[in-house]
């Protein structure tokens, strides 16, 4: 069953230092390694759920400069139609990661701040790296919408899933079904507030944490669109996190179905 889904969302660049530990303020570290590669939460989503089987289009913004092409070059691989508009600068992430997999992000949103708002019917993805009337204009029209919920702000939407980690729980709550991330200590899925799911999350030894809520969310998405129980959609999405998680990188590190079936097995 091959699901279709429309991602409306972010399309950065990311700028990549790995570091043996997080600066503090006002502090410098050498870094270990540096690469840059094609990002944002609404690329990486897109990507992701193609490589799970999906086809997908993704809607939003890239800048008229030098990094256009390359923000788009993962969507392109990955088979993921575009309908992307051209303006201003390209979004950049700047991201340090620490050998124990943790990271800090920094985002200069650019043209992710001027995607034109967009009704879309079909099963919708939304991030909240594009602004408000973008996520609301995307919901409006959907058979089904799902919102992750990163970053974390308040917004006047239901939607039919709510994706989002401990701390964006806090900050958001609404949604017919909320998919809550605890990191190593896996997931839990509740409908109408009562818990109808919950998976722990394979151990792992962290490498990058970056792409890891990405796969997570698109796995789940693309799970619960080919009609798979709760209890199996939430483990596997567990288990695109931890494949994510375990591999450098956000875009190179989103699994094939195959991948994820592997970290299935006992």
């Amino acid at each position: 069953m091959t699901v279709e889904l429309t991602v409306v969302g972010s399309i950065n660049v990311d700028f990549i230092a790995r570091m043996e530990a997080l600066p503090r303020p006002g502090e410098t570290v050498a870094a270990r390694q540096f690469r840059r590669a094609p990002g944002g939460k609404g690329a990486n989503q897109a990507v992701a759920a193609a490589r799970l089987g999906a086809k997908v289009k993704l809607i939003g913004a890239v800048g008229d400069d030098e990094l256009a092409d390359e923000a788009l070059s993962g969507l392109v691989a990955a088979g993921v139609e575009l309908q992307v508009e051209r303006s201003g600068q390209t979004g950049v992430a700047l991201i340090y990661v620490d050998m124990a997999g943790e990271n800090e992000i920094a985002v200069f949103p650019g043209a992710n701040a001027l995607v034109k708002p967009t009704e879309v019917e079909g099963a919708v993805l939304c991030q909240l790296e594009v602004p408000d009337e973008v996520v609301l204009a995307a919901s409006s029209k959907a058979s089904f919408f799902a919102l992750n919920g990163s970053p974390a702000r308040e917004i006047d939407v239901e939607p039919d899933l709510l994706i989002v980690n401990k701390l964006e729980y806090e900050v958001l709550k609404r949604g017919k079904l909320v998919a809550v991330t605890y990191g190593e200590d896996g997931a839990v899925l509740y409908e109408n507030g009562k818990q109808v799911a919950g998976s722990a999350s394979r151990m792992i030894i962290p490498v990058d944490g970056s792409g890891a809520g990405d796969a997570f969310a698109a796995c789940l998405v693309v799970c619960l669109l080919e009609q798979r129980p709760y209890e199996e959609s939430l483990r596997r999405a567990c288990a695109a996190g931890a494949y994510a998680a375990s591999m450098l990188g956000a875009q190179s590190s989103l699994p094939l179905t195959s991948q994820v079936e592997m970290f299935l097995k006992p």
